[in-house]
């Protein structure tokens, strides 16, 4: 498959591209400014940008996927998951591209209780504006024509963790769970290969 990944430089997006590359994909790796990311190995490095349709248009013709692995922590969470969302929406349609898959945040998905797993007590909410930032855009992404998959870790990153190859996927969120970020670009071209052809959101844990 052509696959395009937005966010390509990020913890997450590095190893999506190479779990992606792994598989025998052709990658285009979208990052702000491709000068600061050429130890991104034997893929097609392009500038981006995922808030803006023209952009994505531009880099997504020709692919037959997406994967969004994009955050910008230099404005407001909800305007850019809001627009990014929009954004990928108007510009992989654009292009043609119909199977998109973002990565998601644990904290928005539903818990043990069935509430949000940020509305769970005890729950750390310090960090909440960027959750609800993340919820905005999931629900924007709930009203585009694509078929698309949400996928978020059903906890949070391990960020010393190695790839194991496996995982599963979670009934609910838990906070005291983590994957790594290699077993987690497992399940995200899992979802690409073999789509479940639904618009869903998923929670990822370690098997």
């Amino acid at each position: 498959m052509n696959i395009v990944v937005f966010g390509a430089g990020g913890r997450a997006g590095r190893q999506v591209v190479a779990e992606a590359r792994r598989r025998g994909h052709q990658v285009t790796a979208v990052v702000r400014d491709p000068a600061r990311h050429n130890n991104l190995a034997d893929v097609r490095i392009v500038a981006g940008d995922v808030t803006d349709a023209v952009s994505i248009a531009a880099v997504a013709a020709g692919h037959d996927a997406a994967i969004s692995a994009a955050v910008d922590l230099s404005v407001s969470p909800h305007d850019f998951f809001t627009a990014s969302s929009r954004a990928l929406a108007t510009g992989l349609a654009k292009a043609g591209v119909r199977r998109l898959v973002v990565v998601g945040l644990a904290s928005i998905m539903p818990g043990a209780s069935g509430a949000a797993l940020m509305d769970e007590p005890g729950y750390p909410n310090e960090y909440r504006s960027f959750y609800l930032g993340h919820a905005a855009g999931l629900e924007e992404l709930q009203t585009c024509d694509l078929d698309w998959a949400y996928m978020a870790p059903a906890g949070d990153f391990d960020h010393e963790g190695t790839r194991t190859g496996h995982y599963r996927l979670a009934d609910h969120g838990d906070a005291a769970s983590r994957i790594s970020y290699a077993d987690f670009a497992i399940a995200l071209l899992d979802e690409i290969e073999a789509p479940r052809h639904h618009r869903v959101a998923l929670s990822v844990r370690e098997l």
